[in-house]
């Protein structure tokens, strides 16, 4: 994303990962094959009543039976026989998550052989799930839509177009005299683009039921944007007399640096504003995504009055909605900056926080959650723009799993989402950058990870609140200690969600660092736990009725009925497996 960096290290990034263009999957439909069951379905989200349509790569030999559960219970079931295609009815109830659990009955107890979520959701805003595209040279669509299956298979329900567009003050690429759309232009990195490629993954996004959105700086001219109309004096410049103008400077390949224009301006908001009016009515993007570059320091406009950027943001974001009342807002916070203003418009879908070197601990992704709550109400969600394994993202290579499990456990856990999938992982603030490759565990695990933040959303972003729980393990070799994380520790991390304790375990006994960013890929991978016990004292001695577990790590994110003994305030369970992750809800 071309945010708060360093024009060189840009430009580095961009040197590093030009490569001949060409789609390759994160997701291999046919690495499955032969080996295990791997499950689809049609959509990423489904309303109530809607038919949800199933597929297996397989079909599996032997009774197989299907399972519906919301929040551990079954709801449903039925004996798939030879079929590797069925159909489900989403049950009344709208912003519900459920997973359909494919099995086989044994001896020692059911053999789960797949699972998959589905959300149930009339609207993304309530549980997003964020991904992204970058690269829009031509392709067919099929291909696009390759990509945005891929996407699916991890219940994205938005795409932000990153770098789609043709001059940040001119985002839609049109003749200049006819107005027509071009078919073919330079983005800003000076890469052939397609309209139809555009046109080809909007439409496979809606397909898939997934939001598009795209994206714009709130305040970019290129250095051509005199002739095409924009005016000296809706510039921010660095000094009281408009002798020095703010810019963000970039090099080769770049087309041209980027001015800032002050985004309070009326003038420029009547002329940005019919811009995008243009793209909503060429293209159906559902919305847009507004970036920033951060803190600029003390600026001024054309006549010398001192500005206030934070306020010029909520300015920017009221017109915008004033203008496409229908269409989703989404506004980048960089490293916090001006979080509370752009969330206090109420106009945001939910909050996008770019974090950085100075927001790097696991802590810090608590605090920032709870700060958007605090501002933009109980019910604001956050998404987190956070670049793992960072400092190898300037020359080929992998990403390291365990780095990667561990952050993705800690936002999940937290209510958060991260924006890391789209054609390729994120790796760098430049989302075409793809140095960085997935090992085949890493691809298979995060399936299992996006299949359990949503199946299981209502307890891990729905309402609730965080409490202390004292949770206690009968084996000193597995040291339990409450939130915040600390390396040689399980933490536990408890919320009370309606008549359920929920109890999260995240592994850092193996961790070498406390945080998220995992710079050099260095973090090891945990020793899995086994059948540990423990001692939760129960707030206020209320009486358990049923308790339950389950893991992303552990049967697809399956759940299971947990036997349990309480004496008072205290109960002792035995968990029956840790990774990086496993969730234990006490039902009261």
């Amino acid at each position: 994303m071309i945010s708060s960096i360093l024009a060189a290290g840009l430009v580095l990034a961009v040197s590093a990962c030009q490569k001949e263009p060409g789609y390759t999957g994160f997701i291999d439909k046919d690495s499955a094959a032969g080996a295990s069951i791997s499950l689809s379905t049609d959509k990423a989200v489904y309303s109530t009543g809607e038919t949800v349509s199933f597929t297996a790569n397989q079909v599996p030999s032997g009774e197989t039976y299907v399972r519906y559960k919301h929040l551990g219970k079954q709801i449903g079931s039925e004996e798939l026989l030879t079929r590797n295609k069925w159909t489900w009815t989403a049950p009344s109830g709208d912003y519900k998550g459920y997973m359909a659990e494919v099995y086989q009955k044994g001896n020692d107890g059911d053999n789960i052989l797949a699972a998959i979520a589905i959300d149930v959701s009339s609207d993304w805003d309530r549980f997003p799930r964020y991904g992204f595209l970058s690269t829009f040279f031509k392709m067919d669509a099929v291909n696009c839509d390759d990509v945005i299956a891929n996407l699916n298979r991890l219940h994205i329900n938005g795409v932000q177009f990153q770098d789609w567009h043709w001059k940040h003050h001119w985002p839609l690429a049109q003749d200049k005299v006819t107005l027509q759309p071009l078919d073919t232009y330079i983005d800003i990195a000076s890469r052939s683009t397609s309209m139809q490629t555009i046109r080809d993954y909007i439409s496979s996004c809606h397909k898939y039921g997934m939001k598009a959105i795209f994206y714009n700086l709130c305040f970019g001219a290129l250095d051509d944007a005199a002739e095409d109309g924009v005016q000296e004096e809706w510039y921010m410049f660095k000094d009281a007399r408009h002798q020095n103008k703010e810019m963000h400077a970039l090099g080769t390949p770049f087309k041209s640096s980027i001015y800032l224009v002050n985004p309070a301006n009326s003038e420029w908001l009547s002329y940005i504003g019919d811009k995008t009016d243009d793209v909503y009515e060429e293209l159906g993007f559902d919305g847009y995504q507004i970036d920033q570059l951060g803190g600029r320091g003390n600026l001024y406009d054309y006549n010398g009055t001192s500005i206030d950027l934070t306020a010029g943001y909520a300015s920017f974001i009221n017109d915008m909605k004033r203008r496409q009342p229908e269409k989703d807002l989404i506004m980048n916070a960089v490293s916090g900056y001006g979080a509370d203003r752009i969330l206090g418009t109420r106009n945001t879908v939910f909050a996008y926080n770019e974090m950085w070197d100075g927001e790097a601990q696991y802590t810090d992704l608590k605090r920032v959650i709870e700060e958007n709550e605090r501002y933009g109400g109980s019910g604001m969600k956050t998404v987190f723009a956070a670049y793992m394994n960072y400092n190898k993202s300037g020359s080929a290579g992998t990403f390291n799993t365990p780095g990667i499990l561990l952050t993705d456990a800690v936002i999940f856990a937290l209510g958060g989402s991260h924006l890391e999938m789209g054609e390729h992982m994120l790796c760098h603030e430049y989302f075409p950058n793809n140095n960085l490759g997935m090992t085949e565990e890493l691809k298979s695990s995060l399936i299992a990870y996006y299949d359990f933040m949503t199946a299981y959303q209502n307890l891990l972003r729905e309402g609730g609140s965080f409490n202390d729980v004292t949770v206690t393990s009968a084996d000193a070799a597995y040291p339990i200690k409450s939130w915040e994380p600390a390396t040689g520790n399980i933490i536990t991390l408890a919320k009370e969600v309606s008549d359920r304790q929920v109890i999260h375990f995240l592994n850092f006994l193996n961790a070498d660092s406390t945080s998220w960013r995992d710079l050099e890929g260095t973090m090891p991978e945990p020793r899995t736990v086994s059948n540990f016990s423990v001692t939760v004292q129960i707030p206020d001695g209320r009486q358990v009725n049923s308790v339950w577990f389950a893991s992303p790590d552990v049967d697809f994110g399956a759940s299971e009925t947990l036997a349990f003994t309480q004496s008072g305030q205290n109960l002792t369970v035995t968990v029956p497996s840790l990774k990086y992750w496993g969730m234990l809800v006490l039902e009261y």
